[in-house]
């Protein structure tokens, strides 16, 4: 695997944002994570985007990490928040979300950032055993989706 820093509105960050957008349909039936993100959110030293392209240089996973300090949405001074980690169907099961998560959190941790923090969901057991058995702790909730019942959220810190 090749992991690159790109862009969030690269066109391959697209197309995978399509698809982690049509997932998160299919789980929730509410037509994706709403969040608002903007491709500034993503431009170091304040965030990174990366993707891990296969052999044949097709783009097969993704993940991103934004700044955020205290703010009305309950994150901290020193947040780094974890964004659209993703791999396609046909990858999974090969280490490539933990490979991405790892480089993320040493990103943000050189970026002077002192927590990374996420929010996943219920119906996303996967995320939830990755975060965990990564260190993560639940942490109280945070973000677009923080009075949502079905929204989880972890923190791990980096210092």
């Amino acid at each position: 695997m090749n992991i690159r820093r790109v862009r969030f509105d690269h066109p391959d960050a697209v197309k995978l944002n399509d698809e982690v957008q049509a997932e998160y349909h299919l789980r929730y039936g509410d037509g994706g994570d709403a969040t608002v993100l903007d491709a500034a959110d993503f431009t170091p030293p304040r965030g990174a985007y990366l993707i891990a392209y296969d052999e044949h240089d097709r783009p097969v996973a993704t993940g991103g990490w934004r700044s955020q300090d205290l703010n009305d949405e309950g994150n901290e001074d020193g947040d780094a928040e974890l964004k659209r980690m993703f791999v396609v169907e046909a990858m999974r099961g090969r280490g490539l979300a933990r490979r991405i998560l790892s480089a993320l959190e040493e990103d943000a941790r050189a970026a002077g950032r002192v927590r990374m923090v996420l929010e996943t969901g219920t119906k996303q057991p996967e995320a939830v055993a990755l975060y965990t058995s990564s260190g993560y702790e639940p942490c109280v909730k945070f973000g677009y989706y923080r009075h949502y019942a079905e929204s989880l959220c972890y923190a791990k810190q980096l210092r």
